[in-house]
């Protein structure tokens, strides 16, 4: 047994949920996942609708061979690390585990946390609360962007003038004011076609 089983028999991390779906946001809308939603998250955004992946500690902390053996009854190669705040954890066993049984590694970070890991796709989807370190802000392939407000899409701009310019630009309705943000969205893409619209579609297919 090398270095890198063992660090998967003895790392574990909090589990909050696991299952297969198809990704309903972003860029990769559309396509079967396998998602892991770690748990903890200091983030705090008053609209999340896994509130209860915040306190880490109500939850079971799964050793990274047990995760991927998981991920390994899908079909999918595509696995979403998701949260809570995942970077809150050193993300570098977990994701090499997975790239060494094939899989493809996507992100989902408010980027408050220093980056860590080993990613095919790294979705940033920066809060107000708790904003992004620099160096992911530079390393995001998506910015996402929820508008809960008029105000959104000015703070908006603000977060795509730091991250590279081959990162892709979404702007997402915050599920609760979806009817009455989306039109000011669709408007703005309009006149702003940099921007492209991301809508939660796994919601309207009543998926996880």
């Amino acid at each position: 047994m090398d270095k890198t089983e063992l660090a998967e028999i003895d790392m574990k991390l909090p589990l909050m949920e696991n299952f297969y779906t198809v990704q309903g946001e972003g860029f990769h809308s559309g396509k079967a996942a396998y998602f892991i939603r770690l748990a903890g998250c200091d983030v705090g955004c008053t609209w999340c609708d896994v509130k209860e992946s915040w306190n880490a500690g109500d939850h079971e902390f799964v050793a990274v061979s047990d995760m991927i053996a998981m991920a390994q009854e899908s079909t999918s190669k595509m696995v979403v690390i998701t949260g809570g705040e995942p970077l809150m954890y050193d993300l570098e066993v977990l994701t090499i585990a997975l790239k060494i049984h094939g899989f493809n590694t996507h992100l989902e970070t408010s980027g408050a946390y220093k980056l860590t890991g080993v990613w095919d796709w790294i979705c940033l989807s920066p809060k107000k609360f708790k904003q992004p370190l620099p160096e992911v802000f530079q390393s995001a392939d998506e910015l996402k962007v929820i508008v809960f407000n008029k105000h959104d899409f000015k703070w908006g701009e603000q977060m795509a003038a730091k991250v590279s310019t081959g990162c892709k630009l979404y702007l997402q309705p915050e599920w609760s004011k979806a009817d009455e943000m989306l039109p000011q969205i669709i408007a703005y893409v309009k006149n702003n076609p940099r921007w492209e619209i991301s809508l939660q579609v796994h919601k309207f297919m009543n998926i996880p």
